[in-house]
């Protein structure tokens, strides 16, 4: 038996030392608690049952205990006592239930039945388990976060499991961080800046339990937007997830993309947990305060206020809750050397503790301010489920959010909707129409065309209407309009003109992105067109809807040479991602920072209802690479006046989406030299010139 001794309140976990480990756990309402301790996560009895005594082993609301001669590796759970009148307290204490620890570091689910932490019934035999975790002592090598500034940030989203899970990958550990470390070479060679990985944190793949109703195979929870540990990486995305070889085979990772350039932000879910709603299992909150934790309804509470739409709310701004969020925050930061973190509905984080909206929302607030977060590049998905829409508004100041406004214009424009070019030049120009509070810059808009949640871009060009039929929920969910277009063919088309179209319709859509000032982000295999057959809710789809098929690269190499040049074309043109909003003013050569234009210049036909083109000309600031944009998305061709390149200057023609590979991009030194004042644009197209000297034309 293990020796017992009061512990301290702080830190809330476990926390090993050289002679034992300190447990610490936070519960207002609690009556009793017991610790469990397991020398094996599948042990179905634990080797000692440790109660805490009120008196001694509680410290206002930390319940704590120090055990000596436990070690780093072993398994441990928590059953806490307390009133189970529901209706009346809200409390769900449940003495049945195992729970385990919000603060651990590690989660084995070797025994685990969900099905069994529901009702009244003891699951000891198949709870999950804790895991003392020692996490000192990781040869960093003197890594440290990057710290790249926003303006020159790429993000490339991707799910760690499906990058690499597909035979495919040709992967040694396919699905998990060290796969994704084999493909780093892949990523620095696509250039981009930073990989925001969807949910990282411990999750439960049994919450869904259907079938595919048209193959029979079982569904899954695959994106990962459940947290049931949000200290512990998923045991799924490890070779081993035992001890602390889990925690540092997610460090291997950062390290490695940081040694490649690239910054590792994490797509974060702190609205709501994998409990779900009164009816769904009790794993951690729900039993150690359920109060506390969760919103509930105030007329009945046993029911769960459902503002994220996943059965509960976590109630962000309670002081406890905000110290959950912000503490695991700087654990992901300090100890894991993240780069940043994007919120999933994180509109929630600005309710209060009776569910309105606030101004000053602690835990935003406390997160903006941190001096440890200050470097952390903070990224917001500015709604919930309850209809809170905050781009634009967004409380804080350097809070970047995900600008759903620029994915909507530019899909509508790139599909040929008429008189819509005023709000498509204010998307382009970073949206300071919508970034209007003192202070906001460009870098505060996210502009993405797609993401996980929803149509691929190859899909956005291949299907009206979403095919979520696998999904086992009768095509129900998903959203129903996707402001895409098919070009004629719902799905795979025979037809060459068709494929040639949709493939320049995605070089339209890529060419507008990387030209637009904000911070761009790119959906993990839409550079080789990714499919996902018209599902634009694949959450439970863990098969090859959704894994990134490495045999594309080759098919479509095209396509994914134009993504690697269009990206390295970003990075060499400071001027299409600037620190600051366009402010009309003039260079030393007399050239505006940005004019507009139509097919005639100076004319873009803000108040025309039925024009689909738009053109523009960005000023360097230098005697060259000034930059001209031409944009029709017409049905017909048409033809566009160019601007004067300026004495002893001309263009260089770098980019026309509806020229074939390779001539639809290429580099500046290799470009033709445009010496007319017109220039013929093809239906569904666009056409970009770089000013250079006349000395540096190469022969046409």
């Amino acid at each position: 038996m293990y020796i017992v001794e009061a512990g301290r309140p702080r830190p809330l976990g476990a926390t090993p030392d050289a002679n034992g480990v300190n447990f610490s756990i936070f519960s207002e309402h609690a009556t009793n608690i017991e610790l469990l301790l397991f020398e094996k996560s599948n042990d179905t009895v634990p080797i000692q049952t440790i109660l805490l005594d009120q008196l001694k082993n509680r410290t206002f609301h930390f319940w704590h205990v120090y055990v000596r001669g436990v070690k780093a590796g072993t398994h441990y759970a928590y059953r806490i006592f307390g009133s189970a009148q529901t209706e009346v307290t809200g409390d769900r204490f449940n003495f049945n239930k195992v729970l385990i620890d919000p603060y651990c570091r590690g989660i084995t689910a070797d025994l685990w039945q969900r099905s069994d932490a529901i009702g009244e019934s003891d699951n000891v035999r198949t709870s999950l388990r804790s895991t003392v975790v020692d996490i000192s002592n990781y040869g960093w090598e003197g890594d440290q976060c990057l710290n790249r500034p926003m303006s020159e940030t790429i993000i490339y989203e991707m799910h760690v499991g499906g990058f690499t899970r597909s035979p495919s990958s040709y992967s040694a550990h396919p699905g998990t961080f060290a796969a994704l470390i084999e493909k780093i070479p892949y990523l620095q060679d696509l250039g981009i800046t930073a990989v925001e990985l969807m949910p990282v944190f411990a999750f439960d793949p049994t919450s869904v339990a259907r079938i595919n109703p048209l193959t029979g195979d079982p569904l899954s929870n695959y994106w990962g937007y459940d947290p049931i540990g949000h200290f512990a990486p998923h045991p799924g995305y490890c070779i081993d997830a035992e001890g602390a070889r889990h925690i540092d085979e997610f460090r291997d990772m950062v390290k490695a993309l940081h040694r490649a350039g690239i910054e590792v932000i994490l797509d974060v879910v702190f609205n709501h947990t994998g409990e779900g709603d009164e009816n769904e299992p009790i794993i951690s909150f729900k039993g150690i305060d359920n109060r506390i934790y969760y919103f509930l309804d105030p007329r009945d509470k046993r029911v769960y206020l459902n503002y994220s739409g996943c059965g509960n709310t976590f109630n962000c701004n309670h002081p406890i809750v905000a110290k959950l969020i912000t503490e695991c925050l700087i654990f992901w930061v300090q100890e894991m050397h993240v780069d940043g973190f994007r919120f999933d509905e994180g509109s929630i984080l600005s309710r209060g503790i009776d569910g309105k909206p606030m101004e000053y929302a602690p835990v935003l607030w406390s997160i903006e301010l941190s001096d440890v977060l200050a470097d952390t590049k903070i990224i917001a998905e500015p709604w919930d489920a309850a209809g809170l829409y905050q781009v634009g508004n967004f409380p804080g100041y350097r809070w970047a959010v995900w600008n759903g406004q620029y994915r909507d214009t530019i899909r509508s424009f790139v599909k040929g909707d008429r008189g819509i070019v005023g709000t498509v030049a204010s998307r382009i120009a970073g949206s300071q129409d919508i970034f209007s509070e003192p202070g906001q810059r460009p870098i505060n808009g996210i502009n993405f065309i797609t993401c996980h949640d929803g149509f691929t871009l190859n899909d956005l060009v291949s299907y009206n209407e979403k095919h979520n039929e696998m999904n086992g929920e009768d095509n129900r969910d998903g959203l129903n309009y996707n402001s895409s277009w098919n070009h004629g063919v719902e799905g795979d088309a025979h037809d060459l003109e068709i494929q040639q179209l949709r493939g320049r319709q995605i070089k339209n859509f890529l060419t507008i992105l990387l030209l637009s000032q904000g911070v761009p982000m790119l959906l993990a295999g839409d550079e080789v067109c990714r499919t996902q057959r018209g599902n634009n809710n694949a959450y439970c789809q863990d098969n090859e809807i959704t894994w990134f098929n490495w045999e594309l690269l080759e098919k479509n190499a095209e396509m994914h040479r134009f993504f690697k040049r269009m990206i390295a074309f970003r990075n060499r043109h400071p001027s299409i991602r600037r620190e600051r909003f366009f402010s009309g003013s003039t260079d030393r050569h007399g050239r505006k920072d940005i004019e507009w234009h139509g097919c005639q210049l100076a004319k873009p036909g803000w108040d025309d209802p039925t024009t689909r083109i738009l053109a523009f000309t960005i000023s360097s600031g230098e005697d060259v690479h000034n930059i001209h944009v031409m944009m029709n998305m017409d049905f017909s061709r048409l033809h566009f006046e160019i601007p004067a390149a300026g004495k002893g200057k001309c263009w260089q023609r770098v980019i026309d989406t509806a020229q074939a590979s390779p001539d639809d991009i290429v580099e500046q030194g290799q470009a033709q030299y445009i010496a007319e004042d017109m220039y013929e644009l093809e239906a569904h197209s666009i056409v970009v010139l770089v000013s250079a000297k006349h000395s540096s034309i190469p022969p046409v």
